[in-house]
């Protein structure tokens, strides 16, 4: 076998923008065939040697497809397939089958455990790379899909590890402006990886913190803040379907219109509408009384008022009344 083969504990970087495929078999010569074929039709690869192995994969990484041996000792393909469509993230994971077994039942028993497809033993290399190619295309392009449709109410963008612009919702075209950004300057909207529409790069103060946020690993709770005349904005980023791309999360929280409906909604004062918003963000009467320029007793005095006018006895009680106005006007 090629030294370049990935073993299933490897981590994902290696791949670049190749195809991933898990090839799972209990049987190291089929392993190192299937394995130099895949890589020699310019897909990556990752290998187990059981059931258990396999899932262990999983666990840290997600492939294009998985290439399953049905008849293995100890936990067979059928099991392995069932233990995992049992992961949600694995739910719509392509599995095609290996199996010397072209009867009806062992047939149907792999979809009915969530194959999509199968092949037969001994396994020709111009069929699997064909249907594992299919395979590839659909699932990547309902990733996509799925993505896009469950962003595309929000202020969101896909990118590339260079902070190229792939995709972005109509919500975050509007709002990059604020970072230096050009409504008209990336692709159209909804445009998905692929198309040849044109394409640029996050605006400049984006594309420095995401960059940091590459070098640093990618942290899960890293966000960036700033404050534009009384918006405060925000963007956070998580892996997109796709190695190599991102999902970045814009936000934007306009403080005096967040008064306003405050005040609005409960007849409040301008002073006592932004004690009201700062309640809401959990921030402590001294941390109030930081923000705004005022002492806590003053603060204080202030909740004192609020908590009448909204009928609460417990700040807890007033900062979720403030939310669910807030939320509702959004």
């Amino acid at each position: 076998m090629h030294d370049v083969r990935i073993e299933a504990d490897d981590p994902p970087a290696w791949a670049g923008d190749r195809p991933v495929v898990l090839i799972v078999d209990d049987t190291p010569d089929n392993l190192a065939f299937l394995s130099d074929t895949l890589q020699a039709h310019g897909y990556a690869v990752l290998v187990a040697l059981s059931g258990e192995a396999a899932l262990k994969c999983l666990a840290r990484v997600t492939p294009d497809v998985v290439l399953l041996d049905a008849l293995m000792p100890e936990m067979d393909g059928f099991e392995t397939c069932s233990r995992m469509k049992q992961d949600a993230r694995h739910e719509h994971l392509p599995v095609i089958f290996m199996t010397a077994l072209t009867e009806s039942e062992h047939v149907v028993r792999g979809f009915r455990v969530g194959g999509i497809d199968y092949v037969t033993k001994p396994v020709r290399p111009e069929e699997v790379c064909a249907r594992i190619g299919a395979h590839v295309l659909r699932s990547r392009a309902q990733s996509y899909a799925q993505a896009a449709l469950s962003l595309d109410a929000r202020a969101a963008l896909i990118v590339d590890d260079a902070g190229t612009i792939r995709w972005r919702s109509p919500h975050a075209a509007r709002q990059i402006v604020a970072y230096g950004g050009e409504r008209g300057e990336s692709a159209d909207d909804g445009e998905l990886p692929g198309n040849t529409a044109e394409q640029t790069r996050l605006p400049a103060p984006l594309r420095s913190w995401f960059v940091d946020w590459l070098a640093q690993g990618g942290p899960a709770d890293a966000m960036h803040e700033f404050t534009v005349g009384n918006v405060r904005r925000s963007a956070t980023a998580t892996p997109a379907p796709k190695l190599g791309e991102w999902i970045v999360m814009l936000t934007e929280a306009d403080d005096t219109a967040h008064c306003n409906a405050l005040a609005a909604r409960f007849s409040l004062t301008a002073r006592e509408a932004e004690v009201l918003l700062w309640v809401s963000r959990g921030k402590t009467n001294r941390d109030i009384g930081d923000i705004l320029g005022m002492a806590p007793r003053t603060v204080n005095k202030h909740l004192e008022h609020l908590f009448r006018k909204l009928n609460v006895e417990t700040r807890a009680t007033a900062a979720a009344l403030a939310v669910k106005v807030l939320v509702d006007r959004t």
